[in-house]
């Protein structure tokens, strides 16, 4: 049951109505309940997974309160096996077959498992550093884990922020409400709009790697990584307007990343939650950018190993993560001598800034493209490709046309592509276009609502016959 099954608004709604009719000190109650109804729901196995890490965490926590003794050991021993069946689900395979030449087994992999381990080392770290007091009821603790409308696709919550969000019975707030609603509206249109088509075109390209050379290549990892970042969007603000229809607030997990002028500010807007953890347990505890330079570098190269690790098994996210610890390595090195380049030929601000924009764009979609890519091999042939085949007349002819998606298709997705950019240029400028909309009066607003609706009703991927696609960070 995703995000855009009829099914799981069913589910939502009746949720809502049991939500604000009980008692408001018993809503935590009707939370905790939605979210194990819906995973039963969703996913009928590996619960007991999902229960035991919760149990062996709750426990854990309590001890790391109180004892004074060997909390290290503790905290050290907890963190090991909290993060043993992610580790051995996501690389068993791998491992397997690189060491023992084995071929894949079926492994039990319980919804959300990167998503919640995180979360629950991230609780463990803080409680150990004595940021936060341990939870003394399991079943609140237990809905901190488990709150369904962002445990299959994050944001990566800090217990600090959800969990008293969570306790705490909310009164109907209608602009809250409206809030939420607005959000599902854009995350439907981020995902049928712009991500399921651009999938059609990318998955013809990277599925048949050979027959696609040059500038083929150069479109399907634009097109990638506009359905990468609309596709995560989407479920991140399907997210967060599901829990705002219950009066939560979940954080940002991006601010507009293709904005950035450099890679370093890039993995500051991009998948913030997954960013801000990386450097909060894994950078700053190995020393961050203390100890000199190579130091630095050398806990840049690690965060950046695990972070590929963590994004799936296999050579070509180790790769992938990498090549933004090297971009950043090679951006810090070689900005004095790019500031005087620009202070010396006079640069305006303008363009030095679209310049910067559209180098970060293309150095990130070169590490999309591996990314993407079926194996480490096949996504270096890719680069390979698209640098030295030279068929630039493909982007003009009726080439691109034969890829899977009509002239008329194209429009649709470059205009959605267009709103995509202009709202996010006015967010970058401080305007916020939901505001705008809310400063009008009723029937100007439910005007905009309703042809919003009826826009991604005829002109989104339900209107050409497809199925919405799976969301890509579900299988992370």
């Amino acid at each position: 049951m995703t995000y855009t099954a009829f099914g799981f608004y069913l589910f939502l709604v009746i949720a809502l109505l049991i939500y604000y009719t009980v008692p408001l000190r018993i809503r935590w109650v009707i939370l905790l309940a939605a979210s194990g109804a819906f995973y039963l729901i969703a996913y009928r196995t590996g619960w007991w997974i999902v229960l035991l890490s919760a149990l062996l965490s709750y426990g854990a926590g309590l001890l790391l309160q109180h004892c004074t003794r060997y909390r290290r050991l503790l905290f050290g021993s907890t963190v090991i096996l909290v993060a043993l069946p992610w580790f051995f689900m996501k690389n068993g395979d791998f491992l397997l077959g690189l060491v023992f030449h084995m071929p894949p087994v079926f492994w039990i992999v319980p919804l959300g498992i990167s998503f919640y381990t995180l979360q629950i080392l991230a609780y463990l770290a803080d409680l150990y550093q004595g940021k936060i007091q341990a939870e003394k009821n399991p079943a609140k603790y237990m809905l901190f884990l488990c709150f369904f409308p962002q445990m299959i696709q994050g944001p990566i919550p800090r217990y600090g922020e959800l969990f008293p969000q969570l306790v705490k019975g909310h009164r109907f707030d209608e602009a809250c409400f409206v809030k939420g609603c607005q959000l599902l509206l854009w995350g439907f249109f981020l995902k049928l709009m712009i991500a399921d088509r651009a999938d059609i075109i990318v998955r013809e390209i990277f599925e048949h790697p050979k027959q696609y050379t040059g500038c083929y290549i150069l479109v399907a990892g634009i097109l990638y990584s506009l359905e990468l970042y609309a596709d995560f969007l989407a479920c991140v603000k399907l997210s967060q307007g599901s829990a705002a229809l219950f009066g939560i607030t979940l954080s940002e997990n991006f601010r507009r990343p293709y904005f950035a002028c450099s890679v370093k500010e890039f993995w500051r807007r991009w998948h913030i939650s997954l960013s801000s953890w990386l450097r909060d347990y894994i950078y700053i505890p190995l020393g961050g950018s203390k100890g000199g330079t190579v130091a630095k570098y050398k806990n840049l190269l690690v965060t950046f190993f695990i972070s590929g690790v963590w994004h799936g098994a296999g050579y070509k996210f180790i790769f992938w993560g990498m090549m933004h610890a090297c971009y950043q390595i090679a951006g810090s090195l070689s900005a004095p001598v790019k500031e005087r380049f620009y202070r010396r030929i006079q640069m305006p601000q303008g363009i030095k800034t679209c310049l910067q924009r559209a180098g970060v764009f293309f150095w990130v979609m070169c590490a999309w493209i591996i990314f993407r890519a079926d194996s480490l091999t096949t996504g270096l042939f890719m680069l390979k490709s698209m640098f030295f085949v030279h068929n630039p007349w493909i982007l003009f002819n009726d080439k691109l046309l034969t890829l899977g998606l009509d002239w008329k298709e194209w429009c649709v997705l470059t205009g959605s592509v267009c709103v995509l950019f202009y709202i996010e240029h006015k967010q970058e400028q401080g305007i916020s276009i939901r505001n705008v909309i809310l400063q009008n009066p009723v029937y100007i607003r439910f005007g905009v609502y309703l042809t919003a609706i009826l826009l991604i009703m005829i002109f989104g991927t339900y209107g050409f016959g497809f199925d919405p696609k799976d969301f890509i960070y579900g299988g992370f």
